[in-house]
């Protein structure tokens, strides 16, 4: 039975709000879309949260909380295995390699990947009466200002800068959140251990930029460490995820005393490196400084439900957390901890075998989602675009979320086809191929595409590989000279998919 005929098609619901007459404000909060909150974690891992791993050396009870009351997808995937293509793909639903990025993530002072004009999350979500919020880490590329516009922005290569001089900070910066649909932005440009280290409030830095700090590294833990750079006055590393976190919460408060849903991107800097957890935190986890910093992370979502809650807004609130990436956490690290930050799946952050992008993903919405539930439907970082619009009753074009699949029936308990999406591609860091169908991921790559096992060290592996992974979950055993059939079948519907320019059907 459909539940939630009003946000099934939206045209007609918002002619019904027009022809309604006047409504108290108890009203308007009743019948208005839900505000959407969607916390990204920087690096986090599917077998860190508990109620994805039982087995997990670190205490997650909100996260645990969130997926006991709402929907736990225990087959999602992030659209690429490192944080710029991901970030890229869950904004505009188009998987990042039909971007310029082909490989690789940005940096700091790299130009605005996101092309002027494509629409996005945001700029749907604003079409259609929503205030629209960008808090966090950006990682997308910024078009900043020069001093002489006949120099380079800086000298060096970008993984190591060298004279900044040219780059005026007191200039608007362009190319980010505000010329993508937010109505409201603070952002760090990059990574926490990637320059510059500033705050950049709704297009423009707020604090000056008079220090160039050096390499740092703390001996306590291998993730403990972040590169040279400039950094503005008022920032301090350690305190980044408290104050964005902070920032949240003063968004959601003020938000809620306004009259339309509001849509907030919360991009987190947790627990990717440097792994800086509060002295609060320390000793939490029994896997070291990287457990306790997810921790922190667990908190963070704790304090932005009940600011959700404390304003009101809690009940009628889609609140999505998920991951960039698997964790960037090695064999030597499950070795010295006991820990499995990927759960049982191969490879990690950066690799296309399993472990590099599935990812955990929990929706919670009290209004609709009215106990827990598990569902293994595939799904990819690249759908909130489609599901979004499903939600507003506005079909996308052809030239918008080329590869975004709507999860919106999951959500509301509606009839749907299943499987929902066709196939699924993965992305490596080093720009190699996989595609997910059913119960088959087929890689094009001897290796893990990635830092697992590089292209260099798997030459003499076959070239392509084929696992089932109902049978074999870690990928352990390349059965493709077994399935030629399904290797041709796969490696044909992965070549249209990437020179067709979409995968939406």
């Amino acid at each position: 039975m459909k539940t939630t005929l009003t946000w099934t098609a939206g045209s007609v619901f918002l002619f019904l709000l027009s022809c309604s007459g006047q409504k108290s404000s108890s009203e308007e909060q009743e019948n208005r879309y839900p505000n959407i909150v969607y916390i990204l974690a920087d690096d986090l891992g599917y077998g860190d949260i508990h109620a994805y791993n039982s087995s997990s050396k670190i205490p997650t009870p909100a996260l645990d909380s969130l997926a006991a009351s709402g929907i736990q997808f225990t087959d999602a995937h992030s659209n690429a295995a490192v944080s710029t293509p991901t970030r890229y793909g869950i904004l505009t639903g188009r998987y990042a390699f039909r971007s310029r990025l082909k490989s690789g993530v940005l940096v700091g002072h790299s130009p605005s990947l996101i092309e002027s004009g494509r629409e996005t999350v945001a700029s749907l979500l604003r079409k259609n009466g929503y205030t629209t919020a960008c808090i966090g880490k950006w990682h997308l590329g910024l078009d900043w200002a020069r001093i002489d516009t006949t120099k380079p922005l800086f000298t060096g290569n970008e993984w190591d800068i060298q004279d900044t001089r040219n780059i005026n900070y007191a200039e608007v910066v362009h190319g980010g959140p505000s010329e993508h649909g937010f109505d409201y932005s603070y952002i760090l440009p990059a990574s926490l251990d990637i320059a510059p280290y500033v705050y950049i409030e709704n297009g423009r830095v707020n604090s000056p930029v008079n220090t160039h700090v050096p390499d740092w590294h703390d001996d306590r833990a291998h993730g403990m460490w972040y590169r040279h750079g400039d950094k503005a006055d008022n920032f301090e590393h350690a305190a980044c995820l408290p104050h964005f976190t902070q920032k949240a919460v003063d968004y959601i408060t003020s938000a809620a005393q306004g009259n339309k849903p509001f849509f907030l991107y919360f991009p987190i800097t947790a627990p990717h490196t440097p792994w800086l957890p509060s002295s609060s935190f320390e000793g939490k986890s029994e896997a070291g400084v990287y457990g306790d910093f997810v921790c922190m992370v667990d908190d963070v979502v704790r304090q932005i439900r009940q600011a959700l809650e404390k304003s009101g807004q809690l009940e009628n609130t889609i609140l999505i957390f998920t991951s960039d990436n698997g964790s960037s956490w090695s064999q030597k690290d499950i070795e010295d901890t006991g820990h499995r930050a990927n759960g049982l799946f191969s490879g990690q952050k950066s690799d296309l075998w399993e472990g590099g992008h599935r990812v955990p993903f929990i929706v919670y919405w009290p209004k609709q989602i009215k106990e827990g539930k598990i569902c293994d439907e595939v799904i990819c970082t690249t759908d909130l675009m489609a599901t979004c619009a499903e939600m507003v009753g506005q079909p996308l074009p052809d030239d918008a979320g080329e590869d975004s699949y709507s999860f919106w029936k999951v959500l509301t308990g509606e009839p749907y086809s299943s499987p929902l999406r066709e196939a699924t591609i993965h992305h490596s860091i080093d720009g190699y191929f996989a595609l997910r169908q059913g119960d088959w991921v087929y890689l094009k790559a001897h290796g893990s595409g990635g830092w697992s096992l590089s292209e260099k060290d798997a030459a003499n592996r076959p070239a392509e590989q084929l696992y089932n992974l109902k049978e074999d979950p870690t990928e352990q055993n390349n059965v493709a000279a077994n399935y030629p059939k399904q290797v041709e079948k796969m490696r044909r519907l992965l070549e249209h998919y990437v020179t067709s320019g979409k995968s939406r059907r």
